[in-house]
């Protein structure tokens, strides 16, 4: 599922379950997200879980609490949330009193609270985050290469081996594993996901225990997920001691669990030099998929946009934008070193903004953090570097932009060009 998350937030606190009901209607109707409550402890609880945004509506007295309570325990806790009181027909002295002294923002009237919610949470919302997740399902995609993906995915989850799924990072390599646990036979049994690279292991430690305790704990997610799937993220990452033990519960204990791994290229390098265990290595991966940078697979691009750009609309309840050829060539030309994830919040960066339904070159907004390109050759394989250049030349249409896919300097691409005895013009029909 897509967690969309445009519309702001505004946390309701308050003892009246008529009001509540009343200010939840009132702004849900203008596109906000309330949450109300009213006890101070769930109150807390609900402010800890709001996002850059967000604006707290709270009754001056409500269940354990007061809104200038939960002021000053904002403060406290470096919490900054605007907080607008509802206070009950107080005289101008006393409202500057909330105001000044109490830390509110403003102020709503109870009785004219229909006339004026709306309007004043609308003064210190701010927009939220523009959020959309990868679904955990499979993006639909058109290239021949994705096409074979597919059917691998299908190969692999009819058998009960480990499988490794290789890919660069936002490639949606996780959503493949998944792919995997749903169409297997394990897929009515528990599927745990694991961050290798994430904080210590979480599951039961006895310390009175003499084994050791990323044993016990890793232990515990075997027996979390018996009979069913553990996907383990980013593998590469794991500790040369979690690397150790993984191996000796897979070795020794043989439990009823498949696994499959999501890997950094990286990954097979590290296993020649020895850095990754190779016995571990070859148990993980009795299969293996590669999903191929986006950069390779430039015909996904637009029915990718064209997915994000539906679900967009969908959320926003608007008509779906679209890509003028302007931004698809721009889209084609970008590297994407952030893969399918990259791709997705470039266009909803310009779909939010975009002022018509047609999203152009302009409208987009590459990321401008991403290293200089480097004057030394990049290109390592001399067996298919003439090949790559052709290929990126036919994509782009222009030596600059060949330059730019290959992620090289124009001036290392001139030399590359030299090498091989590529001419200026080539000619053949551009895709």
């Amino acid at each position: 599922m897509f967690n969309y998350n445009l519309m702001n937030k505004v946390l309701i606190v308050d003892a009246s379950e008529s009001d509540r009901r009343l200010m939840v209607g009132m702004l849900v109707k203008h596109s906000y997200e309330p949450i109300a409550v009213e006890t101070m402890e769930v109150a807390k609880d609900e402010v800890a879980k709001l996002p850059p945004g967000a604006v707290i509506v709270a009754a001056m007295k409500f269940v354990r609490g007061t809104a200038q309570e939960l002021i000053n325990w904002q403060k406290a806790e470096g919490y900054g949330f605007p907080v607008i009181a509802i206070v009950d027909n107080l005289n101008p002295l006393d409202i500057a009193d909330v105001m000044k002294d109490g830390g509110a923002v403003n102020i709503i009237q109870r009785p004219a609270m229909d006339k004026q919610l709306v309007e004043t949470v609308g003064r210190y919302a701010r927009p939220g985050r523009t959020m959309l997740l990868l679904p955990d399902e499979l993006i639909p995609r058109k290239s021949e290469a994705f096409a074979g993906i597919e059917r691998a995915i299908r190969n692999i989850a009819a058998t009960d081996v480990n499988a490794v799924i290789f890919g660069e990072c936002g490639s949606g390599k996780e959503q493949i594993a998944k792919e995997i646990y749903r169409l297997s036979s394990r897929s009515q049994k528990p599927c745990t996901v694991i961050e290798a690279g994430g904080a210590a292991l979480v599951g039961n430690h006895d310390p009175a225990n003499l084994r050791s305790e990323v044993l016990n704990r890793m232990e515990g997610y075997f027996k979390k997920a018996d009979g069913g799937t553990i996907i383990i993220k980013n593998v590469q990452l794991l500790t040369f001691e979690k690397q150790s033990v993984l191996l000796h519960i897979l070795e020794n204990e043989h439990p009823n669990v498949r696994v499959i791994c999501t890997a950094d290229p990286d990954l097979r390098r590290m296993v020649s030099e020895k850095t990754f265990r190779p016995n571990l290595f070859y148990t993980l991966r009795p299969v293996d998929i590669t999903v191929p940078p986006l950069r390779e697979v430039t015909e996904d691009i637009v029915p990718l946009s064209d997915y994000f750009l539906t679900r967009f609309a969908h959320n926003r309840e608007q008509h779906r934008k679209k890509l003028d050829a302007s931004a698809v060539k721009a889209l084609k030309l970008h590297p994407w070193p952030g893969n399918v994830r990259e791709l997705k919040d470039t266009v909803l960066y310009a779909a939010f903004h975009s002022k018509t339904d047609i999203i152009s070159a302009t409208d987009l907004n590459f990321s401008q953090s991403e290293p200089d390109a480097d004057d030394s050759l990049t290109l390592r394989k001399p067996q298919k570097d003439k090949e790559k250049i052709i290929e990126a030349y036919r994509r782009s249409g222009s030596w600059t932009g060949a330059a730019k896919l290959l992620g090289i300097s124009e001036r290392a691409l001139i030399e590359q060009r030299k090498k091989h005895g590529i001419g200026t013009a080539l000619s053949f029909k551009l895709k």
